[in-house]
């Protein structure tokens, strides 16, 4: 229970690899605060599951959520993760400037202003945690939209991490590589999942409870040294 008496507020943690990040901090001794957008019956059964759980509505598309995200933790926060992101299949060919503003607002302007939000409010050995992807260094034809978000939050982590050094806040990002989660399966066809298995160091695809497992400790004491880091979590499948 390395995390008792702690708060975290994590973006998008009703399904995936958000839920098992609140599921782990939750378990940890955290008071965790999660977003959804759409899903009330996945946010509600977290809740059940884990009753020192918060869940807020929010949609990244609309910046004014901030203030509804943040009332819950005004009280005190010392953990935000930022998991919630779009990941739209959208060629060169076919982007639009609607479309690169949502992807870009979504995955990471709403990001980067819940950090400058969290860092009014975080005390000396806060945490600042970003969800990224393997992507951005393994880019994947028709999702440029989604790793240029991601690579945003990625530069933002080495520069914020020097400018809240000073106050004792580490700032880091972990970078997922493929991951079982229902969004996973739906993209991809099994063949393709099995290859990428086999490519991999540890021989199968990630699970979202190894990546909260990296999440945990870099929220919890054991990572005071570690900061302004892009952790790829990917079981070896690029090393």
């Amino acid at each position: 229970m390395v995390l008792t008496g702690k708060t975290a507020l994590v973006t998008g943690g009703s399904r995936g690899i958000g839920r098992a990040i609140v599921t782990r901090l939750a378990r940890d001794g955290a008071r965790v605060v999660f977003t959804y957008k759409e899903n009330q019956a996945a946010a509600d059964e977290v809740v059940r599951q884990l009753p020192a759980t918060t869940a807020v509505c929010a949609d990244q598309e609309d910046l004014g959520s901030l203030e509804e995200m943040f009332a819950p933790v005004r009280d005190g926060l010392d953990i935000l993760v930022n998991n919630a992101a779009l990941n739209p299949r959208v060629p060169l060919a076919d982007l639009t400037a609607e479309e690169f503003d949502r992807v870009m607002t979504v995955n990471a302007k709403f990001g980067v202003l819940a950090m400058r939000e969290a860092a009014a409010l975080l005390p000396e050995g806060g945490r600042i945690i970003h969800l990224s992807t393997l992507n951005t260094t393994v880019p994947a034809p028709g999702h440029a939209l989604y790793c240029a978000s991601k690579a945003v939050l990625e530069q933002f982590t080495q520069v914020a991490a020097r400018e809240l050094g000073t106050r004792g806040i580490t700032v880091n990002t972990v970078s997922p590589g493929a991951t079982e989660t229902d969004l996973l399966r739906a993209t991809n066809p099994p063949e393709a999942l099995e290859q990428t298995a086999a490519f991999t160091a540890l021989q199968r695809l990630g699970r979202p409870e190894d990546i909260a497992a990296v999440v945990a400790f870099l929220a919890g004491p054991d990572s005071g040294w570690v900061t302004g880091q892009n952790i790829r979590a990917t079981g070896g499948l690029l090393v």
